[in-house]
Formats: structure tokens, C-alpha cells, sequence
């Protein structure tokens, strides 16, 4: 079966010394990079909210809730 082929786009994002230092460090306990860092809480983010479709693994997971 081929993979899904997924575009990942770039961008700049610019943010004070503080708040770098705290997702470097969050980052650092998590074992992730800190651009793996970002993409997580981003991601998180937007599953929370419900802008992001669920996964197949969370629809099987809601559906064993009911």
C-alpha cells in the first residue's frame, strides 16, 4: 500500500526569550526536539478543539467509551 504523501510547510515564528526558554526546557523533559515540541502542543491544540478530524485509534477509543 503507498504512503499518504504529507506537504510540510515552514514558517517563521518569532517569540519572546522567556517563552523559548520554558517549550526548550519542556522539550528537553518530553525527549523531543523543540520543533517536535511545537508540533506537539500545536497539535494538541488543535484536537482539543475539535479543528483537527479524529484519528482513526481516537474514533475506535470514543466508540469503546459509548
Amino acid at each position: 500500500m503507498a504512503k499518504k504523501e504529507s506537504s510540510i510547510k515552514s514558517f517563521v515564528l518569532r517569540v519572546d526569550s522567556e517563552t523559548m526558554e520554558a517549550i526548550e526546557q519542556w522539550a528537553a523533559d518530553e525527549f523531543r526536539s523543540t520543533n517536535g515540541q511545537l508540533q506537539w502542543i500545536i497539535n494538541e491544540a488543535l484536537r482539543k478543539s475539535g479543528r483537527l478530524k479524529k484519528t482513526r485509534k481516537e474514533r475506535v477509543t470514543d466508540d469503546e467509551k459509548d
